[in-house]
């Protein structure tokens, strides 16, 4: 697979598209997917490829685990990437960027939140993370894992400036990777503690275990290379999607108002940059249209209605730049 992303030895029909890796599976990819079919990116994936070419525009979607986009976005191999910030900040634990190789993150995309989080055996021996110094940690997270435990071995020793892995010295916490399947290692007693991903927290409680320290919080970002082969394009591209969020966050709320309440209207539907008001054939009563983020909209048409506005209306947005 890498020796296909060495841009000198690209196959031919990929020589002149954008390559835009997207998570091959797990938690962040129908997200991506819906994402990308908001933003009109058309392709047709062969269920057996992991290469994708996009129909009505020159991109290549590549089809990669959501932790090796850091590295190949990194070192430019692709031009665009979706993962996670967890698999980032991993990427910079085990392998610090240099300047000019890493990526730059584009934009925040609203979906994937979830935290990386030391967990053990609820009413167990350990109600600290200190507590788990010098005991056995598995995790898939393992240089997010190394870090947190040398800052707090540092700690113990009374280092207030780094880490131990700052002078090379050895860790008293046995750390050990695990690939999948990370908390049922405190039941078959393979750890005392995990460091791993919670999103609603149910699998953690499932397991049997609680959280004591959070190490990362994460969402899904997109992420350029340094120096993208297509910069316009990825720059359209980013567009979009920026477009497809703010209508999945944003309704659009329209109402009639009296004239002289669209001071107190317009505090309430100030709209993202202001609202549109156009007169009615009623001199007295004015038009309102404005966006409102969908979580208020309940609220925000309460209190419309105090106010003494009519005929409220709330529309969906399909896109919006």
């Amino acid at each position: 697979m890498e020796a296909i992303f060495k841009k000198n030895a690209l196959p031919s029909r990929l020589e002149s598209r954008l390559l835009f890796a997207v998570p091959k599976k797990g938690r962040l990819q129908q997200a991506t997917l819906d994402l990308l079919a908001g933003s009109d990116i058309q392709f047709r994936r062969d269920h057996r490829l992991d290469i994708a070419l996009v129909k009505n525009h020159p991109i290549a979607l590549v089809f990669l685990p959501a932790a090796d986009i850091p590295t190949f976005v990194g070192e430019g191999r692709v031009d665009l990437g979706i993962t996670g910030q967890d698999q980032i900040f991993e990427h910079e634990a085990t392998t610090p960027p240099e300047e000019e190789t890493w990526a730059e993150e584009v934009l925040d995309l609203a979906f994937g939140y979830c935290r990386l989080q030391v967990q053990v055996p609820e009413k167990g021996a350990y109600a600290h993370p200190r507590d788990l110094i010098g005991r056995h940690i598995c995790t898939s997270f393992v240089g997010l894992t190394k870090r947190y435990f040398a800052r707090l071995e540092a700690q113990e020793k009374g280092v207030t400036n780094g880490d131990l892995s700052d002078n090379g010295t050895q860790l008293k916490t046995k750390i050990k990777h695990l690939s999948g399947s990370v908390e049922a290692a405190c039941a078959l007693g393979v750890a005392d503690g995990i460091v791993d991903l919670v999103e609603s927290g149910d699998t953690m409680k499932a397991a049997g275990l609680e959280a004591i320290d959070t190490v990362v919080e994460s969402r899904a970002v997109l992420i350029k290379s340094k120096h993208p082969s297509n910069p316009k394009l990825v720059d359209m591209v980013a567009s979009r999607i920026r477009g497809v969020i703010a209508a999945q966050q944003f309704v659009l709320c329209q109402y009639n108002i009296p004239r002289h309440l669209i001071p107190t209207a317009t505090k309430i539907t100030p709209g993202k940059r202001a609202p549109t008001i156009t007169a009615l054939d009623n001199a007295d009563w004015l038009a309102v249209s404005s966006m409102v983020e969908k979580k208020r909209i309940a609220t925000v048409m309460d209190e419309l209605s105090d106010c003494g506005a009519t005929d409220i209306l709330v529309l969906d947005i399909a896109n919006s730049r």
